[in-house]
């Protein structure tokens, strides 16, 4: 969830006071707004509901609204708010969140459509290519997504996401030598980014380069320790490296938990070329259940 501002940003991702209905309702407005940075969209969906009932229209607490409904899952809710703010003001920061909420909401096509005109009406407004190269890689459009996502890079190179997104975008094109780049710029403005460090380390592992592979690896799950796609990245690694029971022990922490966790970590470790195979599911159960409760 991006973070909000009571004015609504401009083409540049700069504060402007263009949107409708800045002067009424501020104080209230800047609580709604206090409430959802703070993650308590709960409370920013209630004080955006008193302002809209003494002013219905009022742009800034409609923008805020959808975006207390989108952190509560609520995408189709958020949809009509977000039409009822973005209507005749080609405002990108309420276009870009509209057409979040239109994907979050199962229907890419209109997120699409509505991205492409923001992008070609405000060019430099980072957050929208952000999203429209997100967008494109989930619709497998990859080389599309990397020419918007550069053309993102070179607008905001301090804006990390676009980094961050460009980088799977390329690894997806098994181009991980460029992901490589686009990752490590990431991390020179970010260093703890969890998303960075995964994907430089995925990289590194495409390019057979285990052992940076696992020191990355490893620090991703220094800031997120339950990602299991980690633990399990780290053991192949591992494994790759010959340290065997290293390795095994991060396919056990990966089947910790969750019954479907176990059910991945033992087909991961089947596939690996160094892993191991059982006759018997229940020798298989007995060795990777070891020491995992």
């Amino acid at each position: 969830m991006a973070h909000f501002g009571v004015a609504m940003a401009n083409g540049t991702g700069h504060p402007t006071s263009t949107a409708g209905g800045a002067g009424r309702g501020d104080d209230a407005l800047q609580r709604a707004v206090y409430a959802l940075n703070n993650q308590n969209p709960g409370e920013a969906e209630r004080i955006a509901g008193d302002i809209l009932k003494a002013e219905p229209r009022h742009a800034q607490a409609l923008y805020v609204l959808g975006g207390a409904l989108l952190m509560q899952g609520r995408a189709e809710e958020a949809i009509t708010s977000l039409e009822t703010a973005a209507r005749g003001r080609h405002d990108p920061a309420m276009d870009t969140q509209l057409a979040i909420a239109l994907r979050q909401a199962g229907r890419p096509d209109d997120a699409l459509a509505r991205l492409k005109r923001t992008t070609k009406r405000h060019p430099a407004f980072a957050p929208a290519l952000h999203e429209l190269g997100r967008l494109l890689v989930a619709m497998e459009r990859y080389d599309e997504a990397i020419e918007v996502l550069s053309r993102g890079v070179e607008i905001a190179p301090m804006m990390p996401q676009l980094s961050i997104q460009l980088g799977y975008a390329l690894l997806s094109r098994r181009n991980c030598v460029e992901a490589k780049v686009a990752f490590a710029r990431a991390l020179d403005i970010s260093p703890g980014s969890a998303d960075a460090l995964f994907g430089i380390a995925k990289a590194h592992r495409e390019l057979g380069e285990n052992e940076a592979a696992a020191e990355y690896f490893r620090r991703s799950l220094m800031s997120k320790s339950d990602d299991q796609a980690a633990w399990l990245s780290l053991g192949h690694c591992l494994l790759e490296l010959g340290q065997f029971d290293a390795g095994i022990e991060c396919f056990r922490t990966a089947a910790r938990g969750d019954p479907r966790h176990y059910g991945n970590a033992l087909s991961s470790l089947v596939a690996s070329a160094r892993g191991r195979f059982w006759l018997k599911p229940s020798a298989a159960t007995q060795f990777l259940r070891r020491n995992t409760s």
